[in-house]
Parts: C-alpha cells; sequence; structure tokens
C-alpha cells in the first residue's frame, strides 16, 4: 500500500505539486497497490472540497479522518473505505473484527452529524474555495511575504505556512534550527494569534468560519509578531 497525506501538515504543510498525486494514483492502479489518504487534517473542507482527494481528482482505497468531522467538539475518528476494499471484505473477509470499546459512541456521533449539517447549511467549504481561501493566499502573498524574516509563504485553502529564515535572499536558516520560529511563536500568541512552530516554520489551520476582516486581523497580529522576534534576534545576532 502507499500511504500518505495529500498535503503534509504538521510536517511544514508541503503542498505537492499538481501532478504528483495523480502520477502517484497511476502508479498505484498501474502496480495494484492500494492508495490509502490520511485526510486527519485535511478532510472535511480544509482545501476547499470536502476531501482533498477531491482537490488532487483521486479516488483512494481508504481515508483516515478526524478533527473537523466534529470540530473537536468531541474526540471522534473514521475510517472510510472505497468499493474494492468493501467488496473483498463483503465476499471474502468473513468476520469483520472492527468493534471496540468507544467505537460508535452516540454523542460523538451526534455532535459529528450536527457539526456536519453546520458545515453543509452554512456553507462553509465553498467558502473557502471562492471567498476565503483564495483571500488568505492572497493576504499571506501581499502581507506577509516580504518581510526581513520570511523565506516562502504557501498555502491552500484555509491550510498556510510561513519559512522563517535568517537571510531572506539566501534563505539561510537561523542556528539552532527551529529556535527563531519559537520566538515567532511566542510573540504571536502574547498578541492575541495562535500559531505553531514545527522547525522553522509556522503553520495554520484556521477555522472554516474565519472571514476576511478575520484574515485581516491575523495578518495584522502576525506581521507584528515577526516585527518583534526580527528585533529580538537582530539583538542577539549583534
Amino acid at each position: 500500500a502507499f500511504i500518505g497525506e495529500p498535503v503534509m501538515g504538521a510536517g511544514g504543510v508541503r503542498i505537492p505539486p499538481a501532478s504528483y498525486w495523480p502520477e502517484i494514483q497511476r502508479i498505484c492502479r498501474k502496480h495494484d497497490v492500494l492508495l490509502m489518504l490520511d485526510e486527519v487534517i485535511t478532510g472535511y473542507g480544509r482545501t476547499g472540497e470536502w476531501f482533498a482527494a477531491q482537490t488532487y481528482g483521486l479516488e483512494p482505497d481508504t481515508m483516515t479522518t478526524a478533527k473537523a468531522l466534529t470540530s473537536g467538539y468531541q474526540p471522534l475518528s473514521a475510517l472510510l473505505v472505497g468499493d474494492r476494499i468493501a467488496a473483498t471484505l463483503v465476499e471474502k473477509g468473513g468476520e469483520f473484527y472492527h468493534g471496540y470499546t468507544y467505537s460508535g459512541h452516540p454523542v460523538a456521533c451526534a455532535v459529528a452529524l450536527a457539526n456536519l449539517d453546520i458545515i453543509e447549511k452554512e456553507g462553509l467549504i465553498e467558502r473557502v474555495k471562492t471567498d476565503t481561501g483564495p483571500y488568505f493566499a492572497k493576504a499571506l502573498q501581499e502581507r506577509i511575504a516580504g518581510h526581513p524574516l520570511v523565506g516562502e509563504v504557501r498555502s491552500i485553502g484555509l491550510m498556510g505556512a510561513i519559512e522563517i529564515v535568517r537571510d531572506k535572499a539566501t534563505k539561510a536558516r537561523f542556528e539552532p534550527a527551529g529556535d527563531a520560529a519559537v520566538v515567532v511563536r511566542d510573540h504571536a500568541i502574547a498578541n492575541g494569534m495562535m500559531l505553531r512552530a514545527t522547525g522553522d516554520t509556522m503553520i495554520m489551520s484556521p477555522p472554516l468560519i474565519w472571514t476576511r476582516s478575520t484574515i485581516d486581523m491575523a495578518c495584522e497580529r502576525i506581521v507584528k509578531a515577526l516585527d518583534l522576534a526580527l528585533a529580538d534576534l537582530s539583538g542577539k545576532a549583534a
């Protein structure tokens, strides 16, 4: 089997080239290899589609999902299985042992159903696809990318990353690796903006209910955090 995240999340929001996943799928189908996607982060609207598999035109054999299934209000995950595996289980699998103590917990499942209903009724995924996602990408490019500490910004839907560098021209990093991003993160949190530092990268997966005004406010706070971090890091270098 080939297992992967459509977009690497905690690894720094690594967005693959448009041709990557279709080619992976082609190779898997050619050699009868199962294609299994980890959509724990990307599932339920993050990329502007219900699933990133749709964003990249994929038909995976399985998808693992969680997080936005309940928007975090209850712990729940789900494994989605395609026809090829389902048919094999039905025809040849015999007993399918998948009952665990808290499987299908009624409270968590009720929360998931209510959550998915809200996502659908309020058109949150379409908003990410046509409005807030493109606006988020534009805001990162226009307001964040030019900062002296920023080597690169990237995003897909409402999922973004800011690379922190010591030298903008050469993309040289600070030493030791990861310390500069922590400085940025701490200033951001102190100014009311929750960012996650992973290595030299600041990553974001904001709520799908974000609006353009929320994105504007977030960018203002990120710039302030970057300015304060630049002063701190410049002082240390001196």
